[in-house]
């Protein structure tokens, strides 16, 4: 990892619109206001420019695959769009190609789907929403899936439940490359109170 820490976040057509700036929001609070270190967050999608999300929401994405720098971290959301991704020889490949790099690959929601289509969840723990647990177990029977956890760190892949569970990864993720008091800060800043308890929620 260089000195900046680069965080990039994954637009597509029909992203779930929490899964995205959910994330955005902590990282970018904790990038802004809190990290001691240089962190930079980036927006990347298929092309530049407008997606639109599941809820009519448009994004704006700054920088496609081809283009974008080195992450050290990518937010893969979730949302009816992940249902084409899945089917994508191309964005498997990228993904594939990421984790190959040592980009640390965080899903949100359905997000996962698509890391196990990629075949990068195979043996691991992961979670997912709690409406598509079994179909994450259908699309590779090897992962070990979580049922009751809001998110998983398996060190480069980290996943998460439904939705709003992105909100407390990113928390995870500010604690892990930025320490407890600085994810606190965070949390505080944001004004946000984790749901309780923590591990019997599914979404």
């Amino acid at each position: 990892m260089s000195d900046t820490l680069t965080i990039g976040v994954l637009l597509f057509d029909d992203v779930e619109e929490l899964d995205v700036v959910g994330p955005w929001e902590v990282l970018g609070f904790w990038a802004s206001h809190i990290a001691s270190h240089p962190v930079r967050m980036l927006a990347v999608g298929p092309e530049a420019g407008v997606v639109r999300g599941s809820k009519g929401l448009g994004l704006v994405a700054d920088h496609t695959a081809t283009d974008v720098p080195a992450f050290d971290i990518l937010v893969h959301p979730g949302g009816t769009g992940t249902r084409a991704l899945v089917k994508d020889p191309a964005h498997l490949e990228w993904l594939r190609h990421l984790h190959t790099q040592g980009t640390v690959l965080a899903s949100v929601c359905t997000g996962s789907l698509v890391l196990a289509a990629a075949g990068l969840l195979a043996d691991r723990p992961a979670t997912t929403h709690r409406d598509y647990l079994d179909r994450l177990a259908k699309i590779d029977p090897s992962v070990d899936v979580r049922t009751r956890e809001r998110y998983v760190d398996d060190g480069d892949i980290v996943t998460s439940a439904g939705v709003s569970a992105g909100i407390d990864m990113a928390l995870h993720l500010v604690a892990r490359y930025g320490g407890a008091e600085a994810s606190e800060l965070t949390r505080a800043g944001i004004q946000y109170e984790a749901p309780e308890p923590v591990a019997d929620s599914g979404a």
